[in-house]
């Protein structure tokens, strides 16, 4: 029985049926289970030693008649949707970070019937508040960061290496352990005066020994050595433009 299958049948016993009536004519679970995989298939990172990361954080928008009708069930809906995904990225032997976490929202501007799924790589850091009843898959599986007794490399450091981003005209920005947002609003933890980049651009998560960056569905895209990406692990002397900055990854030790 394959992941859609089980899924449908765990619906079917699910608050006795209340599911059928909800969705009958709009937007069927099977169908955001669907969009789900495929953002995982979009988003995969090649990691060190051939691992294949997806993003492990699913955020569904709904149109807001969907959104008030499901209400009642978004919880119990998006324990299922999380369980599921973590099957069918079970079977694809894939890697996450920590576990599968499922959100339902409310997406203004959505006409009923349709909805949104994003998906993005989070490692335990901080993420942007979520508006309207939401639901949390439980407390995220942190990287583990202690090696054996210890609290890890210092921040900007990787088993003796100084992990940081050098802009074009010298500006060195060491990388912390966790996650780093990369943007020029408020919320951005590195801070980059560019009309072109989003208020929260892109995200970097570092484990201690892998950097991988994440564009957050930013406005002109985030590039890495010229193509444009979605997630991806970088390497040293990799060049990430975000506007018209361009910041070279640097590992030195």
């Amino acid at each position: 029985m394959s992941v859609l299958q089980r899924f449908e049948k765990r619906l079917e016993g699910l608050v006795e049926g209340a599911f059928a009536k909800v969705f009958k004519g709009v937007v069927h679970p099977v169908e955001i289970l669907n969009a789900m995989q495929r953002e995982a298939e979009a988003h995969k990172a090649i990691l060190a030693g051939g691992r294949t990361l997806v993003p492990n954080r699913y955020v569904i928008d709904l149109s807001p008649y969907d959104h008030s009708r499901l209400a009642p069930y978004a919880a119990a809906l998006a324990q299922e949707l999380a369980q599921s995904q973590a099957e069918f990225i079970g079977e694809q032997a894939w890697t996450v970070y920590g576990d599968v976490i499922v959100e339902v929202e409310r997406g203004e501007g959505l006409d009923t019937g349709m909805f949104r799924v994003t998906a993005e790589v989070y490692t335990g850091g901080e993420v942007a508040p979520v508006s309207g009843p939401g639901y949390d898959a439980g407390p995220p599986a942190y990287p583990a960061y202690d090696q054996g007794g210890g609290y890890g490399p210092p921040p900007g450091q990787a088993g003796g290496h100084n992990v940081r981003l050098v802009s074009g005209d010298g500006r060195t920005y060491p990388l912390q352990l966790g996650t780093t947002v990369i943007g020029r609003g408020d919320q951005a933890t590195l801070r980059l005066p560019d009309v072109g980049i989003s208020r929260r651009h892109a995200r970097l998560d570092f484990d201690g020994g892998q950097v991988v960056l994440t564009d957050l569905g930013s406005t002109n895209g985030t590039m890495v050595n010229g193509q444009r990406v979605s997630a991806v692990a970088l390497n040293p002397g990799d060049m990430v433009q975000l506007g018209t900055t361009t910041l070279t990854f640097r590992v030195d030790g």
